[in-house]
């Protein structure tokens, strides 16, 4: 199936075809060229804040079911394969401290919190065992302050997708965030999950969607800085409006900023507020399904439900019904592409040009 390529110069570009968002052809595509190769935020170390914790997961729920497992040993975290080596089976099924060493509950094979073969019964007579093949295969695991990301084949290296984010918000209070399960959600919207990127990544929409965000910002400053693989969009509080005390060695001291909104390639959103962060994580379901997971993280509580980070559930509720009508839109026979806006939509054809770059490599 060809899909349009997109024009570096944003004056002269098409979005993407409407097909990209309805084919199921499409949608595998993806999976295989952009998120079978893709960084994927996992957990915060808090959750493996004791020793010889262990965090099972799936890459990315049912759309890449690859079974893993992060384990904190000696204060030292890493991913391995959460399948036993011998007949498949999943080793450890549930959030948990390991005892012991990792025993697999079908056939009593082990292996140490290294990941390393130790024993496995009745394996006499056995050749060329144990070898390598017999541990457990390590997975790539990189942080960013205590958050955890994992890839199972990087096309893209951590630092380059995260350094930039990472020296614009260094100055934050990461050491006093606390995960709040409570003020954390999923959703599920009937749409493909790259038009709910498109939509976080223009501010376009906001005066026509969201009338209350858009008292709290000022929206004629509206602007998103291009990153190289990832982007930012700034919310400048109105004038008595909640905002970030910055410190003078950033590049941002002496501005009114209510929001930080980085959108990192393909589907991960980190939302800085005063009082805190919340991370969206757009999880493809199928091609016209996708799931949203808000986790949220507080570090200072006084500034909750206040500002640009005050209602996010209903801000949500918007954005949802928006992308779903959206989704019906583009897959009409009259549909084919359509323009982007030079001031307002850069965010957004810097995501097609992403898409287009990695598509068919």
């Amino acid at each position: 199936m060809k899909i349009n390529s997109i024009n570096k110069d944003i004056r002269k570009s098409n979005t993407l075809d409407g097909d990209f968002y309805c084919s199921n052809e499409m949608f595998e595509i993806v999976r295989k060229n952009i998120f079978d190769r893709s960084w994927q935020f996992v957990c915060s170390s808090e959750e493996l804040r004791q020793n010889n914790s262990a965090y099972p997961f799936y890459f990315l729920d049912g759309f890449i079911p690859e079974p893993l497992v992060l384990i904190n040993n000696n204060n030292q975290i890493n991913c391995f394969s959460n399948v036993c080596t011998h007949r498949g089976n999943i080793l450890i099924e549930k959030k948990s401290v390991l005892k012991n060493n990792i025993v697999c509950n079908y056939h009593g094979k082990s292996f140490n919190k290294l990941g390393e073969f130790l024993f496995m019964p009745e394996s006499e007579g056995m050749e060329n065992f144990p070898c390598s093949s017999d541990n457990l295969t390590k997975v790539d695991l990189k942080n960013f302050f205590q958050f955890q990301f994992v890839s199972l084949d990087p096309i893209i290296p951590f630092d380059d997708l995260i350094n930039e984010m990472e020296s614009r918000v260094s100055w934050m209070p990461f050491n006093n965030l606390k995960l709040r399960s409570d003020l954390s959600k999923s959703y599920e919207i009937e749409a493909n999950w790259a038009l709910y990127c498109d939509n976080y990544l223009e501010g376009f929409h906001i005066p026509f969607i969201h009338k209350d965000l858009n008292a709290t910002l000022d929206y004629k400053k509206y602007d998103v800085e291009i990153l190289k693989y990832s982007n930012l969009q700034i919310g400048y509080a109105e004038e008595n409006d909640i905002c970030f005390d910055i410190p003078n060695n950033s590049a941002d001291f002496g501005q009114k900023i209510a929001a930080y909104y980085f959108w990192v390639f393909p589907n991960m959103m980190f939302n800085f507020y005063p009082w805190g962060i919340s991370i969206n994580i757009i999880k493809p379901v199928a091609v016209k399904k996708t799931k949203i997971d808000f986790i949220s993280f507080v570090w200072d509580e006084d500034k909750l439900n206040k500002g640009a980070g005050g209602d996010l559930d209903k801000v949500e509720l918007e954005d949802e019904e928006i992308v779903q009508r959206v989704q019906k839109g583009v897959g009409s026979r009259f549909y084919k592409n359509g323009r982007f806006s030079p001031k307002m939509e850069k965010g957004v054809h810097h995501f097609h040009s992403l898409i287009s770059k990695f598509l068919f490599k």
